[in-house]
């Protein structure tokens, strides 16, 4: 009786990795594999990623537009969050893998496969993304991580590429490795690993340097409906489509370049090169319209929160528990989140310059140091006087 064949669907990209896995998982285990691309807005063009991976050997290629799904799903509560991990790196990689870990298990049932495959290494922060993601949502299905088994260099990949005619856009000139979606796009690898070196030109494609920044600045408009960006300079816009833009009119002016020092969760230090121009504009522009329209010990307790889940998205927890609560108390948060906000996009940063809304806590007659001030000034000597009265007691006690 013939051996029953078996299948894998592989995360694929088109690049280095992946492209190489195809070939590597039909030739190490047999497997027939099944090539899954989604769009998250990293423009890649279908036509040629579906006859790429067809002719390296995949028995079928799946690709689809999950660009409005990504941006509902995931965006959307990362920016609720403005989840920021270590304060600085807006996630983009971190929350793009859960969905496609979502995609490989439908993609996988819908062809009967006994395995899911990931290009992701053994020092990375992906393979524990995509192994835990798929665990959580179909602990029956395997997981093969194909570089992660091999433990080839960049240049051995490059090299087993060549010799079985495997089209590939690293070379040993150029041996970035890239990964791109709607919310940023991160580059690593070559000489990036070493933290002394300042990224060359050739690291960024979606923002320019200060040589090519626009001499004049630009002013924008973000208007929030419950914490979501809903319209840009007043044309209201689906959420994916609106940060694709805001990416575009913030990249222009040099906006969301990073470049960061950043702790793996397996327990390395990693130099990591981003840009990420919606993120950091959109992150801007909603904490503005937070500050304008959320009661302070709400505030403050939510930045809490939001630290512990860009830990759990960047730790590869986003199906757990912990993550579906935090999503919640989130949502709850952002019901009055509605605002106008005004940025100037300008030398590589994104300002705010102006906000309002109907839902504003701001009260100009009770700021106002002018005529029409209704602050009782008179009732500040009694709070005053309670306020500090356990330091009063904290000084009579200890003889002060």
């Amino acid at each position: 009786m013939p051996e029953m064949e078996k299948t894998v669907v592989l995360a694929y990209s088109g690049g280095l990795d992946t492209s190489v896995a195809i070939r590597w998982l039909k030739d190490t285990y047999g497997y027939q594999v099944v090539a899954l691309s989604l769009d998250l807005g990293e423009t890649t063009d279908a036509a040629t990623l579906r006859t790429k991976a067809l002719a390296i050997g995949a028995k079928a290629v799946v690709i689809e537009d999950a660009k409005a799904e990504f941006a509902a799903e995931f965006l959307k509560p990362a920016l609720w969050a403005n989840a920021l991990y270590q304060k600085e790196y807006p996630l983009a990689t971190a929350l793009a893998r859960p969905l496609i870990a979502k995609h490989l298990v439908a993609t996988a049932r819908q062809y009967g496969a006994q395995a899911v495959a990931h290009g992701c290494t053994g020092k990375g922060n992906d393979q524990v993304r995509f192994d835990v993601a798929v665990a959580s949502l179909a602990p029956d299905l395997a997981v093969v991580a194909p570089v992660r088994e091999w433990a080839w260099t960049r240049a051995q990949e490059i090299a087993y590429a060549e010799v079985h005619g495997i089209p590939v856009p690293a070379t040993l000139e150029n041996p970035y490795s890239v990964d791109a979606n709607l919310w940023g796009r991160s580059v690593e690898g070559g000489v990036l690993e070493d933290p002394w070196v300042e990224p060359p030109a050739a690291c960024y494609a979606w923002t320019t340097g200060p040589d090519d920044w626009p001499e004049a600045a630009e002013e924008i408009t973000i208007s929030f409906a419950a914490g979501v960006p809903v319209q840009l300079n007043g044309q209201t816009m689906t959420l994916h489509a609106l940060i694709a833009a805001v990416g575009e009119l913030a990249g222009r002016h040099g906006v969301g370049r990073l470049d960061l020092l950043e702790d793996r969760l397996v327990g390395i230090k990693s130099r990591e090169v981003y840009e990420a121009p919606a993120a950091v504009t959109l992150i801007a522009a909603h904490r503005a319209a937070e500050a304008l329209t959320l009661p302070k010990d709400l505030l403050q307790h939510k930045a809490g929160i939001e630290d512990v889940l860009a830990q759990a998205v960047y730790n590869g927890l986003w199906y757990s528990p912990l993550t579906r609560a935090l999503l919640a108390y989130l949502e709850e948060t952002q019901k009055s989140v509605e605002a106008e906000v005004r940025l100037r996009l300008h030398a590589g940063q994104a300002t705010v310059i102006g906000r309002r809304s109907d839902c504003s806590l701001y009260r100009s007659d009770l700021a106002t140091y002018g005529e029409g001030d209704a602050f009782d000034a008179t009732a500040a000597v009694g709070f005053i006087k309670i306020w500090g009265l356990p330091m009063k007691a904290v000084a009579t006690a200890h003889g002060r």
